[in-house]
């Protein structure tokens, strides 16, 4: 089974101060390093205030295994970005692609 988990940030205005370059070095030492550094993790990065109140940003984390993305979640909150409060967590969306599709399937064989 494919995984999806779709975690909404918001960012605080302690982020917003900090200056361009110096979020740069932070997004690539704590969302883009620990997702290269998992082998089956990936990492899609969304805006969303512009279009939303209730977040600023999505992320799309997707795995086949549960695990990588639970070891990515704790190395976040240990990271900066949290700890920190430069985000601030509002929800996370776990979800299984095509979830159905696999059901069906088991569905059938047992029959």
């Amino acid at each position: 089974m494919r995984y999806a988990f779709f975690v909404m940030v918001t960012a605080t205005s302690k982020w917003l101060q900090l200056a361009r370059p110096e979020r740069a070095r932070l997004a690539e030492a704590h969302l883009i390093a620990p997702v290269r550094d998992r082998p089956g993790l990936s990492l899609r990065y969304f805006d969303a205030e512009a279009f939303s109140a209730r977040c600023s940003d999505v992320m799309m984390l997707e795995t086949d295994d549960p695990a990588s993305y639970y070891y990515f979640i704790e190395a976040l909150r240990d990271s900066p970005l949290i700890s920190e409060s430069y985000f601030e967590l509002v929800e996370i969306l776990p979800t299984i692609e095509e979830g159905f599709k696999a059901y069906e399937a088991d569905l059938a064989a047992a029959l």
